[in-house]
């Protein structure tokens, strides 16, 4: 019986929907593994079909072509260590999320997802066939229990598979990010170690997919909860992990242990990288996005350049009447700070047009909102021809403060493609702001040093659409909002509990009206990367159409 087993696990970012771009992914893992000496080469959750696959998977002659790619895998990796790849599976009806071993030229087992999840950014329930509770696969003369991701978060599965004769754990993922979430896997698996007594392998998979980022971070435990291992995060990277047998059983030697960043790199990473992989994933291969000298666009200009390159980002000044010399000046010195094309296009022209040809249907009323929204949808024209013309995808740049209670123009401002900063609070934005000043990577492709300077993020915050406007005028100070819609949002809470937290009932009754009020503005909205458990978006999934509103 064999004392020593080699693991190649492969933290990859696949395509949704790219089945031959995966499967080719999968050959080129196996081989590396093959030439590390593996016995298994280990791939993530659903890794054929990309993750998180939705309804797609559904369709059958998906789901069948994801099989045959399977079947190919198995064909093209015979004579080598063992695959494993996540791919979904149908049989007798069902479609099942699977894990398929493949050994020497065939499908020599599969594992069945148990438990599947149906909450935030998961509905599993309603896509696969829940498979029974079953034993561990073989590999030589070794045998592995993977319980697929959520299966790896409750005790059943897991304590099934070693009292069946697992003699340790790989648990293969589609886990993706939120913040602080490395903390949560972490104490799962220690859970499970600690109840199996076996040693734990977490893979899982990187990359962007609509609003979610897959943040890898693939770490290794032995019983007790030590630390064996930990690959970066949000990086692709192959890596070999050993096991030895002793008299206790299997361990997993030291490897190296991958720094983990604070939450404010793991935030702006994941907003860059979701970035990126949208447009690379979608085939955009330049954006561009209204500057206006506020501390928003400063940061989401900031992150394009640090995703794309500032010769794929164009940035754009739409100054109207009432569009101040500091924004004007704080707009131009971050293009210059980042490198990138600064266009000037002045508003007034076209907004007088407008005011001429609605004259004789307004004539009786007062100025007023809809004067203000005219100039933001004019905007938002102006910006869309730039991106049909040149082929740039338009970003959006509002805060989670603003989508939450629709401080934003339907059609204006909320134009666009996508939205890097759409789950992040106002108060976040400013702190990201220095964050990104004070600190350079090496996957960042912006330049180093201060990018956005002081006086983007000091100055009072002005959608600046009439005189000697403020953002105050309308909305609670930021840092009494943002901690308002946290317990409203993020903690789904009541006023009563706002109330409980010292705030004033009558200005959490109005958040929350406005929060109400604003979904369907949400509904029209563009995606953009999630951070937190309560995105806007699949997290969080209200009527339209609702007159509920809180009570004290």
């Amino acid at each position: 019986m064999a004392d020593s087993f080699r693991i190649t696990l492969a933290q990859l970012n696949p395509v949704v929907g790219d089945l031959e771009g995966n499967a080719a992914k999968a050959r080129a893992a196996w081989q590396a593994g093959k030439e590390a000496g593996a016995d298994l080469v280990a791939l993530t959750e659903m890794f054929i079909t990309g993750y998180n696959a939705q309804d797609l998977v559904m369709k059958p002659s998906f789901h069948l072509a994801a099989m045959d790619q399977v079947r190919a895998l198995a064909a093209d990796c015979a004579g080598g260590p063992a695959l494993a790849v996540g791919a979904p599976w149908a049989e007798d009806g069902k479609l099942y999320n699977a894990y398929c071993i493949l050994k020497d030229g065939k499908i020599t087992s599969r594992m069945l997802k148990h438990h599947l999840p149906n909450d935030t950014v998961f509905d599993e329930v309603r896509i696969f066939d829940a498979g029974p509770l079953g034993g561990p696969y073989s590999v030589g003369n070794t045998r592995v229990g993977s319980p697929i991701c959520e299966d790896g978060w409750f005790e059943d599965v897991a304590e099934t598979q070693a009292e069946t004769g697992a003699e340790f754990l790989l648990i293969p993922n589609g886990s993706p990010y939120y913040r602080n979430k490395m903390d949560v896997r972490l104490n799962h698996m220690v859970a499970r170690s600690v109840e199996t007594g076996l040693p734990v392998i977490y893979l899982n998979m990187v990359g962007g997919q609509d609003d979610q980022v897959f943040d890898g971070g693939t770490f290794a435990i032995n019983p007790g909860g030590a630390l064996a291992l930990r690959m970066p995060v949000f990086d692709e990277a192959i890596t070999q992990i050993d096991l030895e047998r002793g008299p206790d059983g299997w361990r997993i030697q030291q490897g190296e242990i991958a720094p983990l960043p604070d939450e404010w790199e793991q935030d702006y990473r994941c907003m860059v990288q979701s970035l990126r992989d949208y447009c690379g994933k979608t085939g955009f291969g330049k954006v561009l996005l209204g500057l206006s000298g506020g501390v928003d666009s400063a940061l989401v200009a900031a992150i394009a350049v640090d995703a794309l390159g500032a010769q794929n980002v164009r940035c754009v000044m739409l100054p109207s009447e009432y569009t101040s010399q500091a924004s004007l000046d704080d707009a131009e010195a971050v293009a210059k700070a980042l490198g990138v094309r600064y266009d000037y296009v002045p508003i007034s022209e076209g907004r007088a047009a407008i005011t001429n040809t609605l004259a004789p249907l307004f004539e009786g009323t007062e100025p007023g909102l809809t004067e203000e929204n005219i100039q933001s949808r004019l905007r938002g024209l102006l910006l869309m021809a730039l991106s049909n013309k040149f082929g740039e995808m338009l970003l959006t740049t509002g805060n989670k403060s603003e989508v939450a209670v629709g401080y934003a123009t339907i059609y204006g401002d909320m134009a666009g493609g996508y939205n890097p900063i759409k789950d992040l609070y106002k108060t976040r934005v400013f702190e990201t702001c220095r964050w990104r000043n004070t600190n350079h990577r090496n996957w960042m492709m912006g330049p180093a040093g201060e990018v956005i300077r002081p006086s983007v993020i000091d100055k009072p915050p002005s959608a600046e659409l009439r005189d000697d406007q403020k953002d105050s005028d309308s909305l609670p100070d930021y840092p009494e909002l943002d901690a308002i819609l946290d317990i409203l949002v993020d903690r789904d809470g009541s006023i009563a509990d706002c109330v409980a937290a010292g705030f004033d009932a009558e200005t959490a009754g109005r958040v929350e009206h406005l929060v109400y009020i604003s979904e369907y503005k949400r509904f029209q909205s563009a995606p953009g990367a999630r951070l937190t458990p309560r995105a806007f978006w699949l997290d969080r999934r209200y009527p339209i159409l609702n007159r509920w509103r809180g009570r004290t």
